[in-house]
């Protein structure tokens, strides 16, 4: 296993820590959602390390390519699931994510069945890391004021817009 691949591996075990820390301040702006933010910045660097890691010492393999969004996915759909629980994020919001997150990740399994590997995209890396500061800025100002509504609005346009893009580059996986 590479190194960039130990990397990922250790974004994914931070997710229940993540979980915990934020079950534990409730949902208020206290020292365990700190903490969580913390953890949270800690395991989103993460994704730009091992990416650094596997470009710059050719460590890009097929199992990276699976396991990086994989990390990705887990690690701000366990956030969005706390804040959806506390009634922070609708769910209406969430189902869209998760829908994009399923179709996408159903997208690359056909194309795998027909010996193809759909690496992400930049849309898909900027859906990422926006995806990763709006969950910041709520962790850090957990409020449902005017910036939760702009943090909601640029992770859904930056969902849906990637989504849709990755289907249109890559349709005919489907068809071939």
């Amino acid at each position: 296993m590479t190194t960039a691949s130990k990397i990922t591996l250790v974004r994914v075990a931070f997710v229940p820590i993540i979980m915990v820390l934020m079950y534990f301040s409730g949902g208020y702006l206290n020292l365990w959602m700190w903490i969580s933010l913390g953890v949270f910045i800690l395991a989103s660097i993460t994704d730009y390390i091992d990416g650094h890691i596997a470009r710059k010492h050719n460590q890009i393999t097929d199992f990276g390519k699976f396991l990086d969004p994989l990390a990705d996915k887990l690690l701000v759909i366990a956030v969005m699931c706390m804040f959806c629980q506390w009634g922070k994020m609708p769910a209406w919001a969430l189902m869209i994510v998760l829908t994009r997150e399923f179709a996408v990740t159903g997208l690359r399994l056909v194309a795998v069945g027909k010996g193809k590997v759909i690496a992400a995209g930049w849309s898909g890396k900027i859906k990422t890391a926006s995806t990763m500061v709006g969950l910041c800025v709520w962790m850090a100002f957990p409020t449902t004021g005017w910036l939760s509504q702009v943090v909601l609005g640029v992770i859904l346009a930056t969902t849906v817009y990637s989504g849709v893009e990755y289907f249109i580059k890559n349709w005919k996986c489907l068809w071939d």
